[in-house]
């Protein structure tokens, strides 16, 4: 029996929003990275003056409005390891492998509907996150009309729906919520800033997905006296769009190959 890809969406649309969790990190993804950056810029204008010289000439005021994506990313990512997780936690792959019984088409709908929504909402934050930011900042604060700031702020919507798509690459290839998670929220919260740190390090730690990806949304190179990345926006970008598709390959290889 084949199953049409429009009914495999409409199927997956339900399931994603009769889903409370799944709601509900999508809201704190917004609300967080919305509020956190909006605190640092507040913190950012009050203390401006104090910041070294090197730091006042690079600053970036687009890349301070998002300031607190570093944990609003956090419920992006248990967004797309619950979208995914979920259906093997709760049994429901089977029902699901039963209705499309092409594993490739189930992904793609589960895929093309999730990632679409963490693309709407990642806009929205990213432009409420924006004008906030700049509202707050005042007289540092920089137009969306100047060059290269609507591309950031698109670019930082588009960074955490790849940063979702991937997640829900990761958790189809390790089939637990539980696994995903304690995997990808350490990597990207504790492992990549550490080494991004390191000097010794560092030129690793530029091509992983979150530091090559947040190329994106910075306006000023070498931001806050920060060592400009080898690559441009969209370059980074690229790097991040690259570990998301490895991510889904090896999910889509593992659910072809495994038993429900």
């Amino acid at each position: 029996m084949t199953v049409a890809l429009p009914a495999v969406l409409t199927s997956e649309w339900t399931k994603i929003r009769t889903v409370p969790s799944t709601v509900w990190t999508l809201a704190t993804a917004l609300v967080v990275t919305v509020g956190v950056s909006a605190g640092l810029c507040a913190l950012i204008s009050a203390t401006f003056g104090h910041m070294r010289p090197e730091e006042q000439l690079t600053f970036d005021p687009t890349l301070a409005s998002f300031s607190g994506i570093q944990f609003g990313q956090l419920a992006m990512i248990i967004f797309g390891v619950l979208v995914m997780g979920t259906e093997y936690s709760s049994g429901m792959i089977r029902a699901s492998l039963a209705a499309v019984p092409r594993r490739g088409e189930f992904l793609v709908g589960k895929l093309v509907v999730a990632t679409g929504l963490a693309l709407v909402v990642g806009l929205i934050t990213s432009f409420l996150s924006f004008f906030l930011g700049q509202a707050i900042l005042g007289e540092r604060s920089i137009g969306i009309g100047e060059p290269n700031v609507l591309r950031a702020v698109i670019g930082t919507g588009l960074y955490m729906a790849v940063l979702a798509l991937c997640s829900m690459g990761v958790a189809t290839m390790l089939r637990s919520s539980v696994l995903s998670i304690c995997l990808l929220i350490p990597f990207f919260l504790i492992v990549s800033n550490i080494l991004g740190a390191v000097e010794a390090t560092r030129k690793v730690a530029q091509y992983f997905p979150d530091q090559a990806g947040s190329a994106v949304m910075r306006v000023v190179p070498g931001a806050m006296g920060s060592e400009p990345p080898p690559y441009g926006p969209w370059g980074g970008f690229g790097i991040m769009v690259l570990w998301a598709l490895a991510a889904v390959l090896g999910g889509y290889l593992v659910l072809r190959k495994r038993d429900a």
